[in-house]
């Protein structure tokens, strides 16, 4: 449906503003596969060794002291 629409609108149109819109289609299309080929795929691991934990991370907290 909105490929037909825009296929009219575009026949109304004459040559010079086509020949801009087919240039701004081609525009758009490559700033397109730009931004595709830029983003980086997160590997497993990669930010190994940025975070440190501290050798009592599993500890109990004093603050649940109550609860337990």
């Amino acid at each position: 449906m909105l490929d037909q629409t825009i296929l009219k609108k575009i026949d109304s149109l004459p040559e010079s503003l086509k020949q801009e819109i087919l240039d701004f289609i081609d525009f758009i299309a490559q700033k397109y596969r730009k931004t595709q080929r830029n983003k980086k795929i997160p590997q497993y691991g990669s930010l190994k060794g940025t975070f440190v934990m501290s050798d009592d991370f599993d500890e109990p907290l004093e603050d649940f002291k109550d609860y337990m």
